[in-house]
């Protein structure tokens, strides 16, 4: 009971902030990253703590279903450190975002001589997967906290344009934050309280679309089984920033990978 009304306290601030979130996700995502002042473990972006122990979860599914000679698609890249992560497994990485401010900020967090590119780019959008096929070829996808804030509608077109880029070699991999809560005690479990939220929560309540959950359901949802095969899914623990102290904050998540038929 006292958890209940400790997320009932937490209301008022939690609306505050979320009253000023553009209603175009576009706009919102622009908006976000261009106020943007430090990434990293100690920055202000959430999901950006240091690539790790999570991304040892990955690499067994990528080992055994990924071909590593194909390029490969970071989706929803950000500042672009998962894309150069990528970019130390395969020939080319490139990472794609629908906001300016941050693929500007990818490029510049990027060292010179790395085969990694950049450009901004909206995935749910008609025929953007036909136009990177056309340019790279079949590739291999990755996907990390993308699907679980989009709506239905949007979540079926990018699938639809991930099964064009990825063809009949390519891979997906995606993974997404699965709390199987209320936004109040998602918020809570990242060390929310009332009058007292974390800063880096306190910057994506008031900036990005309000996440949801995605797990196997909304998967089956989003990747229909007639034109996708699943090749392995699981639980896996998404990283974010420390919300106080040093250690990094753990949140429930779910990978897949898949294949198209």
């Amino acid at each position: 009971m006292l958890r209940i009304v400790r997320q009932l306290l937490m209301v008022p601030e939690v609306a505050r902030l979320a009253r000023h979130t553009p209603r175009d996700p576009a706009a919102a995502w622009e908006g976000y990253w261009r106020g943007v002042q430090a990434t990293g473990t100690r920055g202000e972006v959430l999901w950006d703590a240091d690539i790790g122990p999570e991304a040892e979860q990955y690499t067994p599914a990528m080992d055994s279903s990924m071909d590593f000679s194909l390029p490969v698609l970071d989706v929803g890249c950000g500042n672009g450190q998962w894309t150069r992560w990528l970019a130390l497994r395969f020939p080319a990485a490139v990472g794609v975002d629908v906001a300016e401010s941050a693929v500007r900020r990818a490029r510049e967090e990027t060292d010179a001589g790395q085969a990694v590119s950049f450009r901004a780019l909206d995935l749910t959008e008609s025929r953007s997967g036909d136009m990177l096929y056309e340019e790279y070829g079949e590739m291999n996808v990755f996907v990390r906290g993308v699907f679980h804030v989009l709506r239905p509608p949007q979540r079926r077109q990018l699938a639809q344009s991930l099964h064009a880029v990825t063809g009949r070699r390519g891979r997906v991999l995606l993974t997404e934050t699965n709390y199987r809560g209320t936004p109040l005690s998602y918020m809570q479990s990242l060390g929310a309280t009332p009058g007292s939220i974390p800063p880096p929560l306190r910057k994506a309540i008031g900036g990005i679309p309000v996440p949801g959950q995605f797990g196997a359901r909304e998967r089956r949802a989003a990747f229909p089984e007639t034109q996708w095969q699943l090749l392995a899914d699981g639980p896996v623990t998404i990283e974010a920033v420390p919300m106080g102290g040093d250690r990094t904050t753990a949140i429930p998540g779910y990978f897949a990978t898949m294949g198209t038929r």
